[in-house]
């Protein structure tokens, strides 16, 4: 939706379980809406069959991550499955300047991390399953993991899900669509925030002088 008016960019956050459905709906989103980009996150994990890099995520060294970090590079970081992953600042910060709406798929503690930087950019979205069936029924349709990985995934869950209070709106995914549509409604209705219209003091006052 655009403005009349020039706003400041908004931080998109999607966090759920794996498997519960947030990089489906961070997709289905960004195909909607051409003001949305997704954020580019850099990760020492190996990349699945189908990704690019660049487009997916940066893979990198885990030398090269240590680095980024001692740098200051990161906006947030965090260790997942065994494999590192964090979100590079500066074209998060040249984003935000232009109006620019990301959208982020990463768990509570990279929320965590983001809300002490960036909390008045934030938009958070918890996505819970509707049952644990439908969650590991879910990770073993992907076919991406070994058993053993699918066991981790699900013990994790537990602890993930106990961060839900933490997010400012909560979607059970147990009709994607109706999800999909949902997370559409939160997003346009944070783009209208009075506090991201940066130049509406200008606008109104143009508006009571006419």
């Amino acid at each position: 939706m655009l403005l009349p008016v020039k706003r400041r960019g908004l931080l998109f956050i999607l966090s759920s379980p794996s498997g519960a459905g947030k990089t489906t709906i961070s997709k289905a989103l960004l195909q909607q809406d051409p003001h949305l980009t997704m954020s580019v996150s850099v990760t020492t994990r190996t990349p699945r069959p189908g990704e690019v890099d660049g487009k997916d995520y940066r893979f990198v060294s885990k030398g090269e991550f240590d680095r980024m970090v001692e740098d200051q590079e990161l906006l947030e970081y965090a260790k997942v499955f065994r494999n590192f992953y964090g979100t590079p600042l500066r074209p998060v910060e040249e984003a935000l300047a232009n109006s620019q709406d990301i959208i982020f798929d990463i768990d509570w503690q990279g929320t965590q991390q983001l809300k002490q930087k960036l909390v008045n950019d934030l938009v958070t979205v918890f996505i819970l399953p509707p049952s644990r069936g439908a969650l590991e029924t879910r990770l073993r349709a992907r076919q991406q993991d070994p058993d053993d990985v699918i066991r981790e995934r699900m013990n994790r869950a537990s602890n993930e899900i106990s961060h839900y209070s933490e997010y400012d709106y909560i979607i059970i995914n147990h009709d994607l669509d109706q999800s999909i549509a949902q997370a559409r409604a939160i997003l346009e209705a944070e783009r209208c925030k009075r506090r991201r219209l940066t130049e509406l003091p200008d606008f109104v006052r143009t508006l009571m002088q006419e």
